[in-house]
């Protein structure tokens, strides 16, 4: 059976099961709709967790991360699983015990205070829909590439998809349709990197294969750190997220993001008891490993085996573009990959050297191409001017000595570095190589067997959707439950506000899905900056919530206020206001101005703000009322 015929039938038959399972499990009444009933099994729970935590960020943008950032993309793996224990340990138990449907509900109680409960909806809602947005590019990227429709198409079909089953079923239907996305979800990731560790390095473990040796004797990590440095990208294990202080706030923006974010809190609302919660939270932790324990096996796999499909170090020349492999072609049909043959030779050339060269460099690499210097012999015509006599004999110098056939030999004593490619006349022909389509493209450029490849695909749109289901539901539930009923009209029937759920979640895809046709980043990167959202606002509530019993509500609003907005304001100055990147405005500042911190790590500095302000400001007024106090404390108690 063909890819595309095989495609078809394993993603439409995970598809009629979602949509059965929504239709079976559909939400009767509210509590259905925001809490499953609260009558969930934790280890039944615990996989709807990390199918809802586990989103196509983790799925289809992290591994795809890592393969380019190498070292520096460790910040995803660190964050996000230290930020699950911080909130299995710190979080989830006391507000199971608290008992409420949403996390604004727990600020309005612990806060006596309805515009607590607004600011914190607002908060939530923001972070939410920058979450989803990340998640509608990851559907948009599996869809345009399975449906082989362009970017655009395939995102829009997703969103479809998303919209009939996420308004039917709410968090009972979704809670169903996750752990069954878990099942697959895994599979489809963990088989893959089984088939191409053992490939590549006789390990069929990849967590092991990734320290293991290759045919030549030579340790994985250490060939694609060598393949890497000679095209002149930057060396893989060593290769830091712009600064260890960028990575350490990067990391920590992660942690304490994850533990704010409300649709993974959420979850520990549908188990029946506090003891539940936490045996949950165990049973997720144990689910997310296995996903999280063969990303870096699989990011550096992936890369390794592009790397050696396009430009096949040790063969005299680069892959010809008429001769690219079937994958290619259609990834291209996606605009996702992009080649454009500079030099004219036919030949595709992937490295690191920028187009923007000093003017030999140009120069040079406008005469003739590094794969066909050797073929040159009118030397005495190219142009004698000071400017590029020099790199003119530096490059006959290499060609002469055959030295752009042997990556071992060096050159000026450096090696075979950027400047030496560039010497060669090597350009990047590779204008555009998507992140995101790493792990969906793997099997493919390892050449596995139809049915793997297929199976990838079913994952990475149950990634996508699982947790797009779960952020539209915390969103739904804001808007329906803390604004319309908690504050202006708490008169509401149950069928008007599951009604008025419903209409919020459909109008948040509307939202979310247009940012997704203009995505502010790779799917990872969006979704690290609503990650630094919920950091720098909700966590920083919850936190001083249950653990500061001093802190009121006029404390709590202050820090909740100042931590988004000065993130935001960071956010929005790089990357444009509502992300529309013409209205960016760092003026004459450089970007990431702010002792080198990016605006995707700057929610840890947004969340130190709102605990500083919190503090003064709860300091200048009265301590919270006694019922509040023992509230808190019946909360920690176990």
């Amino acid at each position: 059976m063909d890819l595309q015929t095989l495609t078809f039938l394993i993603i439409g038959s995970t598809f009629a099961l979602y949509i059965g399972i929504a239709f079976w499990a559909r939400a009767g009444n509210t509590n259905e709709f925001y809490i499953a009933g609260g009558g969930i099994h934790p280890v039944a729970n615990g996989m709807a967790t990390a199918a809802d935590w586990m989103s196509a960020a983790s799925f289809i943008s992290m591994a795809g991360l890592i393969a380019f950032y190498g070292y520096g993309g460790s910040v995803f793996l660190m964050g996000w699983t230290g930020g699950y224990v911080l909130l299995a340990l710190l979080l989830a138990p006391y507000l199971r015990k608290h008992g409420t449907f949403t996390v604004p509900e727990f600020i309005s109680d612990r806060y006596y205070s309805k515009t607590a409960r607004v600011v914190a909806v607002l908060c939530l809602i923001i972070a939410s829909v920058t979450y989803v947005i990340g998640q509608m590019k990851g559907i948009g990227v599996a869809f345009s590439r399975f449906l082989e429709v362009d970017y655009d198409t395939g995102l829009t079909i997703g969103m479809s998809i998303v919209f009939f089953y996420a308004v039917m079923g709410g968090m009972k239907g979704i809670t169903y349709t996750q752990i069954a996305q878990y099942v697959i979800m895994i599979i489809a990731y963990t088989i893959p990197a089984i088939f191409i560790s053992f490939m590549l390095t006789g390990n069929p473990v990849p967590q092991f294969g990734l320290g293991s040796t290759i045919d030549d004797g030579s340790y994985l990590l250490d060939k694609l750190d060598k393949i890497l440095t000679q095209l002149g990208f930057k060396e893989y294990t060593t290769n830091t997220r712009l600064s260890v202080l960028n990575m350490f706030f990067y990391t920590l923006s992660l942690m304490i993001g994850t533990a704010g974010l409300p649709h993974v809190i959420m979850r520990f609302f549908t188990v029946p008891s506090v003891k539940a919660a936490r045996s949950s939270a165990g049973w997720a932790l144990v689910f997310i490993a296995i996903l999280y324990t063969t990303a870096p096996a699989v990011a550096a796999m992936a890369r390794f085996n592009l790397i050696n499909t396009i430009d096949q170090p040790g063969q005299k020349n680069n892959l010809a573009y008429k001769d690219r492999p079937s994958w290619f072609k259609k990834w291209e049909k996606t605009g996702l990959l992009k080649y454009e043959d500079k030099n004219q030779d036919g030949l595709i050339q992937y490295t690191g050297v920028k187009d923007s060269g000093d003017k030999i460099s140009s120069e040079l690499r406008n005469i003739q191409s590094y794969n066909t210097l050797s073929k040159m012999e009118d030397w005495e015509k190219l142009p004698k001017s000071s400017s590029i006599d020099l790199p003119n004999q530096r490059t006959k110098g290499l060609i002469d000595n055959k030295m752009y056939d042997s990556y071992n030999d060096s050159f000026d004593g450096s090696g075979w570095g950027n400047d030496a490619v560039e010497d060669a006349g090597a350009i990047n022909e590779m204008v555009k190589v998507d992140r995101d389509i790493m792990v969906l493209a793997n099997p493919e450029i390892a050449r596995l067997p139809n049915w793997v490849i297929a199976l990838v695909a079913a994952g990475g749109l149950a990634a996508a959707l699982s947790t797009a289901a779960g952020l539209l539901l915390a969103i739904a539930s804001s808007i329906s439950h803390d604004l319309l009923k908690g504050v202006f009209r708490p008169d509401i029937s149950e069928k008007e506000e599951l009604m008025a759920s419903r209409i919020a979640m459909a109008g948040s895809i509307a939202v979310a899905g247009y940012f997704g046709f203009n995505p502010p980043d790779f799917a990872a990167g969006t979704v690290a900056l609503a990650f630094g959202l919920a950091a720098s606002s909700i966590f920083p509530a919850i936190m001083m919530g249950i653990f500061y019993k001093k802190m009121n509500k006029e404390g709590a609003i202050a820090g909740m206020l100042a931590g988004i907005s000065v993130t935001l304001i960071y956010v929005f100055q790089h990357k444009g206001i509502m992300f529309i990147k013409s209205t960016s405005f760092l003026g004459n500042m450089e970007p990431n101005w702010f002792f080198g911190i990016e605006p995707n790590a700057f929610g840890a500095v947004g969340a130190i703000v709102n605990f500083l302000i919190a503090y003064i400001v709860a300091k200048r007024n009265p301590d919270p009322p006694k019922e509040v106090l023992e509230m808190v404390e019946r909360i920690r108690i176990p």
